[in-house]
Order: C-alpha cells, then sequence, then structure tokens
C-alpha cells in the first residue's frame, strides 16, 4: 500500500478549501497541503454553479460571523480577480419593496449595511428608473449598493487551482469511496493508497456533514438541500437590465428570493434566480439525477413538522417561495420586479444549483451563519452557505484562527 504524508489535507476542492489552502500559503504557516475532491473536475457542485454575485454585506446582522468577513472578503476577492483580468461586472445592486408595507425593512437593510463597513444610498423612483427603466418600486423607494458585483464563479475555481498547483498544492481528484482513521490520522483512499496528515480541515460542502460525523462531530446536525433553479431572458428580449434587482428579502429565511442578474461579462445574458425549493439529494439538479430517497423523505417529514409550527417564519417561505420552481410562479415573482417582463421573454437557463443549508436538531432550527466544529486533529467547515464565495479569503482566515 502507497503511503504518503502531509501537514494538511482538505476534504473538498470547492472555493472555501482552496481560499484555506491559500492562506495557509499566504500566512507561511505550511507548504506540505493535499487537497482531495471526489470529482474529477473542481467546481462542479456549489462553487461552480453559484450566482458569482460578489455581495456588499447589506442583509447580515453585525455581529454575525457573516458580517465580520463579507465586505473585507469581498474587496480582497474583487482586487484578486482584478489583478488576474478575470471577468467581472461591477453593476452594483438596487433593492426594492414588492409591497409597500416591506419598505420599512430597507432601513433595517440600511442600517446593518452601515455597520457591517458596506455602502448604501436610498434612491427614488427616478434613481431607479435612470438605472433600470423598467424597474417597480411599491413604495416609491430604493436601497442602491454601488459596491456589489458579478463574477464567473467557475472561472475563479479554476484559476485558484491553476495557482495553487503551481505553488505546490497537491491535488487528487476523482477521489471518491475514502474511509477515514481519524485516531490514526489517516484517510485511506479507494485505490489502496494512504495519507496520514498532521490536520485535516473538512470543506466537502455538500457533503459536511456526513464527513464531519465520521469523526464524531456535529452529529446533531445535518443537511437540507435546496435546489436553485434559473431562468433567463432570452437574447432578443426588450428588457435586460444591467445592473443587479433584488427584492426586499424575508430575513427570517436565508434565502433572497428570485432577482435580476447581469452577467460578468459582455455577453447580454440575465439570470432570473435562483428557486429555494427543496431537493431531493444533495446532488439532484436535474429531474431525477442525485435522488437520494430514505434522506428525501426524512427530510421532506421534517420540513412538514416545520411548516406547521412555523418555526424561523417557515410557513412564510413555503407560501411565497417553495414552489418558485413552477414557471407561472416563478415569471409572477420577476414581475413583482419587472412587471413589464413576459413568459415569451424567458427561457430556462443550464444553471442550476444546490443550497446546502444546515439543519440543528436540537434547536429545530436552519442555520444561518457560518458554522465550523473543532473535531480530532480536524476543522469542519458545516455552513459554508452564502456569502461564502464572496468571503472566501477572509472565511479562511477566520476558519484558520479557529473562529
Amino acid at each position: 500500500m502507497k503511503s504518503t504524508t502531509t501537514d494538511v489535507l482538505i476534504v473538498g476542492g470547492g472555493i472555501v478549501g482552496l481560499c484555506v489552502a491559500h492562506q495557509l500559503l499566504e500566512r507561511q504557516i505550511t507548504r506540505s497541503i493535499t487537497i482531495i475532491d471526489k470529482e474529477p473536475e473542481l467546481g462542479r457542485h456549489s462553487s461552480g454553479r453559484n450566482s458569482g454575485v460578489l455581495h456588499a454585506g447589506l442583509y447580515y446582522k453585525p455581529e454575525s460571523l457573516k458580517a465580520q468577513v463579507c465586505v473585507a472578503g469581498a474587496k480582497r476577492l474583487r482586487t484578486w480577480v482584478e489583478e488576474r483580468g478575470l471577468p467581472i461586472n461591477p453593476c452594483g445592486k438596487v433593492i426594492v419593496p414588492p409591497r409597500a408595507e416591506l419598505d420599512g425593512q430597507l432601513e433595517l437593510l440600511a442600517e446593518r449595511g452601515r455597520a457591517n463597513g458596506a455602502t448604501v444610498e436610498f434612491w427614488d423612483e427616478q434613481q431607479l428608473h435612470e438605472l433600470i427603466p423598467e424597474a417597480r418600486t411599491a413604495s416609491g423607494r430604493a436601497l442602491w449598493s454601488p459596491n456589489t458585483a458579478v463574477v464567473k464563479p467557475l472561472r475563479v475555481v479554476q484559476r485558484l487551482k491553476q495557482e495553487l498547483q503551481q505553488l505546490g498544492v497537491r491535488l487528487i481528484t476523482a477521489a471518491a469511496g475514502w474511509r477515514v482513521q481519524p485516531e490514526q490520522c489517516s484517510l485511506s483512499l479507494a485505490d489502496g493508497s494512504k495519507l496520514t496528515y498532521g490536520h485535516l480541515y473538512n470543506c466537502a460542502g455538500l457533503q459536511a456533514d456526513r464527513v464531519a460525523h465520521q469523526f464524531g462531530v456535529g452529529r446533531h446536525y445535518s443537511l437540507l438541500p435546496f435546489k436553485g433553479l434559473y431562468w433567463q431572458l432570452k437574447r432578443n428580449s426588450p428588457i435586460q437590465p444591467c445592473s443587479n434587482l433584488y427584492p426586499v428579502p424575508d430575513l427570517s429565511v436565508p434565502f433572497l428570493g428570485v432577482h435580476f442578474t447581469p452577467s460578468a461579462d459582455a455577453t447580454p445574458l440575465v439570470s432570473i434566480g435562483p428557486t429555494a425549493t427543496p431537493a431531493w439529494g444533495r446532488e439532484n439538479y436535474r429531474g431525477l439525477e442525485g435522488i437520494e430517497p430514505a434522506m428525501a423523505a426524512a427530510n421532506l417529514a421534517l420540513l412538514a413538522r416545520q411548516y406547521l409550527a412555523n418555526r424561523g417564519g417557515f410557513r412564510r417561505y413555503v407560501h411565497e417561495q417553495a414552489f418558485l420552481a413552477l414557471p407561472p410562479l416563478l415569471l409572477k415573482a420577476a414581475q413583482e420586479l419587472i412587471p413589464a417582463v413576459r413568459a415569451e421573454h424567458l427561457e430556462l437557463s443550464q444553471k442550476v444549483g444546490i443550497r446546502s443549508q444546515l439543519f440543528n436538531h436540537s434547536s429545530q432550527r436552519l442555520e444561518d451563519d457560518f458554522l465550523c466544529l473543532p473535531g480530532p486533529a480536524s476543522t469542519h467547515v458545516l455552513n459554508a452557505i452564502s456569502p461564502a464565495f464572496t468571503a472566501s479569503f477572509a472565511l479562511a482566515d477566520l476558519i484558520l484562527d479557529g473562529r
């Protein structure tokens, strides 16, 4: 049996795992780093499938981990992208209330944004229409975030992977079916080879809870996957918003609602979405692909209990967002932002992702913040949800600092 040793073993080659490796090198902690990923190519799951929006830090409670890293992380990633000439669209974002009674939420978002170090401005209807003529605000006001940008997430993952390999980071792909022996600080691969490590970082995203459970960590947490489907405006559509257009979100649940997002490059392609529909598997992107029947049944029962108890505003989520994968309901949600959008303007996008949302069985609630737990010679990143991509470099520092 072939055996190798590495100071740090990172499970998962998504943006968080890659940035942990980057910061280990940047901070000169070690150069002996190995990353393993079960896929033959990186970016096949959450990191390569997200919207690419670099969030400005408006949504997060000021005392949260998200708030601590979002603004600084966005600046770092944006600089990194610009220095490498990768596609980026510094188009900003405007948030509008689709119903007049939601206008007060703009004040809360502005307060949070400013507390978190973000730049925000209140706009009137005229300013909104100068940016997006077809946009609607139910109250006559909107919130403008000039520092929001859009990148191509898969290009970011690929470039970061390339640079890390050039710096000597070892990457093992197509590494499915491994077994870990935590007490021996070793991991056995399916081909019979063995990796011995000094410390393991679990950055496995959609599979992070299952990896943690093998270490006896976080057994009262499990992942609830939510599918994010996207539609897009046809290239010949008369409506082509040049900026991100978002509704005021329901801050009691971790989903931002259907929104419009322009492309990161010169391509006139505007995405509409994502939905936040319960998925029947952690990799259930299309149809019957990736369905996990036992997990799906258990999660459906759990969601039903959440609905009946209405914990964390869950009933409102079901009524307003859970069924947006149905085209008429998605169109209705889009029309709350741009009333002139018609069914003939839309086509289904090839982009679809799964949000790896963590459920806490002790509190019976979805975890809304980043969550890292220590284990035997290991650190487990269990809830690297949005804005994890935006904040990735700063989040990696947080992880390395044991926070």
